[in-house]
């Protein structure tokens, strides 16, 4: 995506010497405490409000720095200050003191720094615009997560992994370190840049050993028009990255009008963009100072939520879903000591109620007329119904991604394919996590394997049996995706493991790529 982050280097690597404490060991956000200065927002002469606005450079909020946006913000009584803080943990804490009003952010890390203010609308969410990326130029053999091992041992060097910290891009190495077996941030060397550009610089660079970047657009782009491998995008996890504003508690309480006449100048300006999206893509390429290909991939990267979807979120309990989940990443990455009690305490609804009830009735008359864009105002278009026909033999041909890290025991009854109840308790986890996949773009292969006791067809219709129970499990569970079971008896035993051993009876959980 466009500039998150455009820090100097040198100050990325002094921000990071304080966060990365020895290998696998992370620093936690810690909570801003203490009394805020007590301050008033400028009201001029014409009574208009003046509020702080802190953010960066990404193109996802460049609603408010535009001009025209702003000057339609003024004859409503706002106007917005916007100012650059590229260090997460600075904007909360200015937030802390009183000198911000506000703060746009991604939610892992709102999660992380705990700003003193709550969530009061939902930006937008990435849909391909952040990426993982293979360096399969320099590394012809890596075509998925599963070749890192064999490219490991080949490159005869430790691998190296570059993105930008505090953005999306090192939310998407957390997880890949969480959520995908044989990948681990401690099994290579760390290369943490300021901003994409520098990443994708360094995985072009022939004299770094880089095996995996990072990136955002249009970045993603150009590394797939040279042939690089993008492995997994945020396209694969559509919710993973979400964009929210995030008002201070003072402001809600002293000025909790201004904050809706704010929320509903901006979604009238996104269900604008609904209708004609050519004025965003322009007025991303001025923000930008980008070109009309690459703006274009920016916003093809990007979803932004409506007034009508964000009250839906907030409601029905996708954001509190939303917040669990990556929250369990954070703490699973130890950037995060505990799963917040109460989701419910992080945000609020009562400022998007005007805007929703604007964007409803502008619903309501295109309907009949548009029926499309009325699904976009809703946020419908965004909602996938059915995962796509695929054949067995299409799911089997398809590119690898990754095997699904099994957290407990995937375990059967002795010589049978009864699953037992620790076993039934693993797949009921594991099914939250593969439903946070995108049924479009990823199907599984479940795949279990035997150990060499006994006849090998005896041995290959236990592990099919086995991994038809596990996949008719996971669909009992709600899994949506396209799901395959397939039995390899004992014909592929591990790595430097007696092929006898018990530990070879297992079953792998693979995502693949569909599109």
């Amino acid at each position: 995506m466009s500039k998150r982050n455009e820090l100097p280097v040198l100050l990325a690597s002094l921000a990071l010497t304080g966060a990365f404490i020895g290998v696998g060991a992370w620093w936690v956000g810690n909570k801003i405490t203490g009394n805020p200065t007590s301050i008033t927002r400028t009201v001029t002469a014409d009574g208009v409000t003046q509020l702080t606005l802190l953010g960066d450079t990404f193109s996802g909020y460049s609603t408010f720095r535009n001009e025209a946006f702003n000057a339609t913000l003024k004859e409503a009584g706002i106007e917005i200050d916007y100012a650059d803080e590229f260090d997460q943990a600075l904007r909360a804490e200015q937030l802390a003191k009183g000198n911000a009003d506000l703060i746009v952010t991604t939610l892992d890390q709102y999660l992380q720094q705990q700003p003193q203010g709550k969530i009061i609308g939902l930006l937008d969410r990435t849909v391909g615009a952040d990426a993982v990326v293979l360096n399969s130029k320099k590394y012809p053999e890596l075509n998925s997560l599963l070749d890192l091992n064999k490219v490991q041992a080949q490159a005869g060097g430790q691998l190296s992994i570059a993105y930008a910290v505090d953005t999306p891009s090192e939310y998407l190495a957390l997880v890949l370190d969480t959520r995908f077996d044989a990948f681990n941030l401690s099994d290579f060397e760390l290369k943490p840049v300021a901003e994409a550009s520098e990443a994708w610089a360094l995985m072009q660079d022939p004299n770094e050993n880089i095996a995996i970047a990072v990136l955002w657009e249009p970045y993603v782009t150009q590394a797939r028009q040279q042939g690089y491998t993008v492995v997994l995008s945020s396209e694969d996890a559509p919710n993973a990255i979400v964009d929210v504003i995030v008002a201070s508690d003072r402001v809600i309480d002293a000025n909790p009008n201004v904050l809706s006449t704010l929320l509903e100048n901006y979604y009238r300006r996104i269900d604008a963009n609904a209708r004609d999206a050519t004025q965003l893509q322009t007025q991303v390429a001025e923000d930008g100072n980008l070109s009309v290909s690459d703006s274009a991939a920016i916003i093809n990267g990007i979803d932004f939520f409506t007034a009508t979807e964000t009250k839906t979120w907030f409601q029905d309990g996708t954001l509190d879903r939303r917040i669990k989940a990556t929250a369990a990443v954070l703490a699973l990455s130890n950037r995060l000591s505990a799963i917040p009690a109460d989701e419910t305490s992080l945000y609020t609804d009562q400022f998007v109620t005007a805007a929703a009830d604007n964007t409803q009735t502008l619903i309501e008359l295109v309907r009949a007329d548009n029926p499309e864009l009325a699904e976009k105002l809703e946020g419908k278009s965004n909602t996938v119904t059915a995962a796509p026909a695929i054949s067995a033999s299409d799911i089997q041909q398809a590119p690898d991604i990754g095997n699904l890290q099994v957290r407990g025991q995937v375990s059967f009854g002795t010589g049978s394919a009864n699953l037992t109840p620790e076993g039934k308790e693993t797949l009921s986890q594991l099914a939250q996590e593969i439903n946070e996949f995108n049924q479009q773009t990823v199907a599984v292969r479940v795949i279990g394997h035997t150990s060499r006791t006994g006849s090998a067809a005896l041995n290959q219709t236990l592990s099919q049996q086995r991994a038809s129970v596990v996949v008719n499990t996971l669909k009992g569970y709600g899994v949506t995706l396209n799901i395959l079971p397939e039995g390899k008896g004992f014909s592929e035993p591990l790595a430097n493991t007696d092929p006898t051993d018990a530990k070879n009876q297992r079953t792998e959980i693979r995502l693949v790529r569909v599109n």
